[in-house]
This record gives structure tokens, C-alpha cells and sequence, in this order.
């Protein structure tokens, strides 16, 4: 059975958060399980663009500075890094502030703009990737995840957090060589089976529901989730949340692929109880994702079941970071003509649904609309 420990956290005070992560680690037997003295340990949170910590769409720094301790605590040699959306790694980590803990604690930022080619032959999507260099150089990776709703895939956590290893350019072509998100599901369980992270720590003290993973609303779980094992993480917190497991597709094929267990009878829950943090308010699509095949066969279905972007003009800032995420070409969405005054418009005949633009976007202003006859399906199977 997989263990995943719940510990309660109230606040992102320091001392609150430290006591909780030396909680958690403890109840999985210690943080010598996970690292020797000596070794090199890479600490990846979720560092999604350079949004400041109040925002909830990264890990919290003091969750970073807790787990970061704990490691070096036992003589390990410990460094951070990931691979923003948008913005450069340096520019993240200091509006995140992770840069002052990592220059407190004398931890130094790795090296994720620059990739190596590395080769998984059992891999089910990918038989290799480019990965950051400084991922590849050390020991063992550690996990620091966000728990929040995500467009695409329902709700992003442990096992999306390591997208962020293959360097910022290369996440765009991925997105247009896997339209369907269960064959992109697949890209990020080998990418998991691949880097084999020793543990995830998942913040959940503040997580974000609504128009995740950057624009939505900070919502209060007060949870730390400790595991090894990312599809138990990942499905206890989708129970929390109120949504089944199942529906996240990164779950369902982590399970089939040997990633991890999700059901309950085979998941071991220590630390607090699980329905202490229970929250059905909690805004999330409670429905599949919905496969996208871009094909011609499936083009009408596309239009009348799977959700699409569209752009609040009263919250667009006319910044073009939507038009600069688009990763296809031509782009599904550019500026009117040469004029960059208005709104970017969608073509939506080439829109592969990757929703880049709505994960990106600075001001929320990029929303998805499900279509009505996907809402009445929907509400037939499930109520």
C-alpha cells in the first residue's frame, strides 16, 4: 500500500510550517529515507511564472524553506530550480521569494535553461526527452507541488509538477506534437518514471480553485500532503477537493503505468483525518477531460463538446503574453492585423485546445467556455 500523510498547517508562518514538515516526514519514517548525507538533492516547486507568493499559483516559500532545512539538516547539498511558463527561472524565484530563503539558507538556483537528451526505452509516450541539465546532474529530486484547479487536466499536483524539468521553450512543442490530452497525460507519467522524484510535499495550505493554474482564487485547504508515490498524492487530493480521481487522466494512466495506486483500499492515509479538510465548495470542473483528437474526423465533435478559450475583453490588458504562449503555426491566436491596440482574436479551426493561453494569462482574462451540448451530457451522466 502507498502511504500519503495529511498534516494540518493553518498558516505560511515559518516555525508553523517547519514543525508540520518535520510532522510529515517523520510519519513516513524520517527524512533519511529520502536522501543521504553528502548527496546532491534538487528541491522543484511549482514556480509557474514570476507571481508574487500571495497569489497561490506557486509553492509557498516557507514550504520551501521547510523542506530545504530538513535536507540540510542531515548534510545534504541542496539546491532549487524550475522552468517557468513565461519569465526567466531567476526572475521567478525572486518574485516568488524563494530567492531570499535560497540565499539565507546558502541553497544556490540550478540550472534549468539549458537540457540534455536523455533516452526512457519502456516508455509508454516518449522514448526520450530534454531535460534540465541540473535535473540530470543530481542525486535525487524532490517535489515541492501546488494544489490547485487547472483547466486542462481538472486539477494540477504532483505529477504535472515535474513538466516544469524540460526547458521553458520545449514545453510549447510538446503541446502541439500531443494534442490529446491522454497521449500529453502519458508524456508527464513517463516523464515521472523517468526522473523517479524520491518524494513529493504538496502545499495545500493555500490552494487556488476557479480559472486555474495562475488566475484563479486562493482558497484555504490548511493541509500538507507528504508521499512517495504522486498518483496517491494526487488522488487524495482530488478527494479533498471533491473530485473524482478518475477524472484527471494524469491519475488514471500514472495507475495503468505502474506510477502509483489511487484507490482508497490501497492507499494508507497517516497524520490528520482526511475528512477534517473535506471542502465540496471548492471550484473545480467535477467532469472528464475531455479528449481532443485533431484530426478531420473528430473536427465537428471538437466544436460542439470540447471546451474552448475565450478572452474577457473588459480584463485584457492587451500584453500578448497569450499570443507569445500559442505554441502552433500559424497561431490559433494573434493580433488583428498588424494593429496590437485591440483584442488578440482566436482561429479557432487551428486552436489544438492546449489552453496555454488561459494558464499563462496575467489578468485571468482567458476563460473557458464548455459548450451547451457538453453541458447536458454532462449533467446526464453526472449529475
Amino acid at each position: 500500500m502507498s502511504k500519503v500523510v495529511l498534516v494540518r498547517c493553518e498558516s505560511y508562518q515559518e516555525e508553523e510550517v517547519r514543525a508540520a514538515v518535520e510532522k510529515g516526514l517523520e510519519l513516513l519514517g524520517g527524512v533519511e529515507q529520502f536522501a543521504r548525507r553528502g548527496e546532491k538533492i534538487l528541491l522543484k516547486p511549482n514556480l509557474v511564472a514570476a507571481d508574487p507568493p500571495d497569489r497561490c499559483s506557486t509553492t509557498h516559500p516557507s514550504v520551501f524553506s521547510a523542506v530545504a532545512r530538513a535536507f540540510l539538516d542531515i548534510g545534504c547539498n541542496v539546491s532549487y530550480g524550475d522552468s517557468p511558463g513565461i519569465h526567466q527561472p531567476d526572475t521567478a524565484a525572486r518574485r516568488a521569494g524563494f530567492e531570499a530563503v535560497a540565499s539565507r539558507l546558502g541553497i544556490a538556483l540550478a540550472d534549468f535553461r539549458n537540457g540534455t537528451e536523455a533516452a526512457l526505452s519502456e516508455g509508454i509516450q516518449n522514448k526520450k526527452f530534454v531535460i534540465a541539465r541540473s535535473v540530470l546532474e543530481c542525486d535525487g529530486l524532490v517535489s515541492l507541488p501546488k494544489l490547485k484547479a487547472h483547466g486542462l487536466f481538472r486539477m494540477t499536483g504532483a505529477i504535472k509538477n515535474q513538466f516544469g524539468c524540460i526547458p521553458g521553450p520545449l514545453k510549447g512543442e510538446y503541446h502541439v506534437k500531443l494534442p490529446d490530452i491522454n497521449d500529453f497525460a502519458r508524456l508527464l507519467v513517463d516523464l515521472n518514471r523517468f526522473i523517479k522524484p524520491r518524494l513529493y510535499v504538496m502545499d495545500g495550505i493555500m490552494a487556488m480553485e476557479g480559472n486555474g493554474p495562475r488566475s484563479g482564487n486562493p482558497k484555504k485547504i490548511g493541509v500538507l500532503l507528504f508521499s512517495s508515490d504522486p498518483v496517491a498524492l494526487d488522488a487524495t487530493a482530488c478527494r479533498i477537493i471533491g473530485l473524482k480521481p478518475e477524472f484527471v487522466p494524469t491519475i488514471k494512466i500514472g495507475n495503468e503505468a505502474g506510477l502509483g495506486v489511487f484507490k482508497e483500499e490501497e492507499t494508507e492515509l497517516l497524520g490528520d483525518d482526511l475528512e477534517s479538510f473535506l471542502d465540496s465548495s471548492f471550484k473545480v470542473v467535477r467532469e472528464p477531460a475531455a479528449a481532443f483528437h485533431s484530426n478531420a474526423a473528430f473536427s465537428a465533435l471538437k466544436r460542439i463538446l470540447v471546451p474552448k478559450p475565450l478572452i474577457n475583453k473588459s480584463k485584457c490588458l492587451r500584453c500578448g503574453v497569450c499570443v507569445n504562449m500559442c505554441p502552433v503555426t500559424p497561431r490559433a491566436l494573434n493580433w488583428r492585423g498588424e494593429k496590437k491596440g485591440d483584442v488578440p482574436l482566436y482561429n479557432y479551426k487551428r486552436c489544438i485546445r492546449c489552453y496555454c493561453c488561459q494558464e499563462m494569462c496575467p489578468e485571468g482574462a482567458v476563460v473557458l467556455k464548455v459548450p451547451l451540448l457538453r453541458k447536458l451530457i454532462n449533467r446526464i451522466l453526472w449529475g
